[in-house]
């Protein structure tokens, strides 16, 4: 699965929301990060949603974290964007679209590479991310 301009902007906007003092409405975030107003919008209502943002309504009203940004994992803010889980292919969940697993030698190969980029992807948090730019 490729990662789309949602799963971008949801980390920037996370990024750029764990750094300020106060919650963040999507105007001054739009301007900042330079990511289209309706697209912002969107996306940070699903976050909300999801549970990773607490929006907040009226004049002063904006967006702030949820939870600590070491409570993050890079997997569930892709997941929750999304709206799916991560696969690298069709059939790395242990399921063959053609109902042919009895019979297939790539599929337990693929198995083993979807467990292993979950994990990593589990182990990276926006903590992370902010610290030291996601390097592992």
């Amino acid at each position: 699965m490729l990662l789309t301009k949602a799963s971008e902007y949801a980390l920037l906007s996370l990024i750029y929301i764990s750094r300020q003092n106060k919650s963040q409405d999507v105007d001054h975030m739009s301007s900042e990060l330079n990511i289209p107003k309706s697209f912002l919008a969107k996306i940070l209502q699903t976050l909300a949603k999801d549970g990773l943002l607490i929006s907040f309504k009226g004049a002063k009203g904006g967006f702030t974290l949820a939870k600590s940004p070491k409570e993050y994992t890079l997997k569930e803010i892709i997941n929750s964007v999304e709206k799916k889980e991560i696969s690298v292919f069709d059939c790395s969940g242990g399921i063959c679209p053609n109902n042919k697993e009895e019979n297939c030698f790539l599929m337990p190969v693929l198995v083993k590479l979807q467990n292993k980029v979950d994990d990593f992807l589990e182990s990276i948090t926006l903590a992370s991310i902010i610290e030291d730019n996601g390097k592992k």
